[in-house]
């Protein structure tokens, strides 16, 4: 079972600049319109096509838009990378920017 992470945790980790890699799944027009602070931006395809190869943080968190593909890109890491802890952002991006606009940032 994927380990999911609120976006309140996701903030805090990005704050005290932890160790992690935190990747954007969405499609390249969601990630220029916006994205994390510290998001690299690795589609699921080209996620799919280097998993195996890429040299991945011990720590890893995974949103997409709502966080129903994150869990599923967070098992393919699992299964076939080398990190030790892989998360996904529940609720995704969308989750983000409802907190943001709650003032609870």
């Amino acid at each position: 079972m994927v380990e999911e992470f609120t976006p309140e945790t996701v903030r805090e980790r990005i704050e005290r600049d932890a160790e992690f890699d935190l990747i954007d799944i969405r499609d390249d027009e969601d990630y220029a319109e916006g994205h994390l602070p510290e998001a690299e931006h690795v589609t699921v395809d080209e996620l799919e096509e280097t998993v195996v190869d890429r040299d991945w943080a011990d720590d890893v968190v995974v949103y997409c838009y709502i966080g129903q593909t994150s869990v599923q890109a967070a098992r393919l890491i699992e299964e076939y990378g080398d990190a030790e802890r892989v998360a996904s952002m529940a609720g995704g991006y969308d989750a983000w920017e409802q907190q943001k606009a709650s003032g609870d940032d």
